[in-house]
């Protein structure tokens, strides 16, 4: 088959929490034959990358489920940006844009650095970088995110447009921490008056 296989995997956010793989499959298994389900529930918001054997069902899941409601949830359903947003945690793809930029390994927030900043504020105190760059992902393609004993962090996108995205539809949104500490956190573009700040120091 000539597609590759960003072109027959979807990305799902705004699952409900108690979702299960089954019921992934059950949402999309009438759009063609689903080869893989990867669910991402185990810290912060839940979400998934659907693998389709055909791109073309990839495609007609996108247009048929982006914005479905599921059980009360207004589910966001859309092909990963930039190749898959880290795509499979753990198990980074070779061919992918951002390995010729060096490895960044699995300690501290990546080194890649971007101008599409937003603040957060109103963070639970178990909150990490980690749990703060899982819940901002479901906006685009996280390339940098740290967080701050006061409550408050930062996160970087690689798009002007993912930025705008998470700033309408991820501020006042539910969190939750690593250790199960939900609060409601708020985000804001960085107005450029926070630069002084050390972000590595933690």
């Amino acid at each position: 088959m000539s597609h590759g296989r960003n072109e027959c995997r979807i990305y799902v956010g705004n699952l409900p929490p108690d979702i299960r793989t089954k019921d992934i499959q059950d949402l999309f298994y009438k759009f063609g034959k689903v080869s893989f389900v990867d669910l991402k529930n185990r810290r912060g918001p839940p979400f998934a990358f659907v693998e389709f054997e055909d791109a073309r069902d990839a495609d007609d899941a996108v247009k048929a489920r982006d914005g479905y409601d599921y059980d009360g949830y207004r589910l966001r359903v859309e092909f990963p940006r930039g190749g898959g947003p880290g795509s499979y945690r753990g198990s980074r793809q070779s061919n992918s844009d951002r390995s010729s930029r060096g490895d960044r390994g699995n300690r501290g927030p990546p080194a890649r650095r971007s101008q599409f900043r937003v603040l957060v504020s109103a963070l639970p105190s178990s909150g990490s970088w980690q749990d703060l760059k899982d819940h901002m992902r479901e906006a685009g393609d996280v390339c940098f995110a740290d967080v701050y004993k006061d409550g408050t962090g930062v996160v970087e996108f690689l798009r002007h447009e993912d930025m705008k995205y998470a700033i309408k539809k991820l501020d006042d949104s539910r969190f939750r921490s690593h250790e199960g500490e939900v609060g409601y956190i708020r985000v804001r573009e960085d107005s450029g008056n926070d630069d002084k700040r050390d972000y590595r120091d933690r």
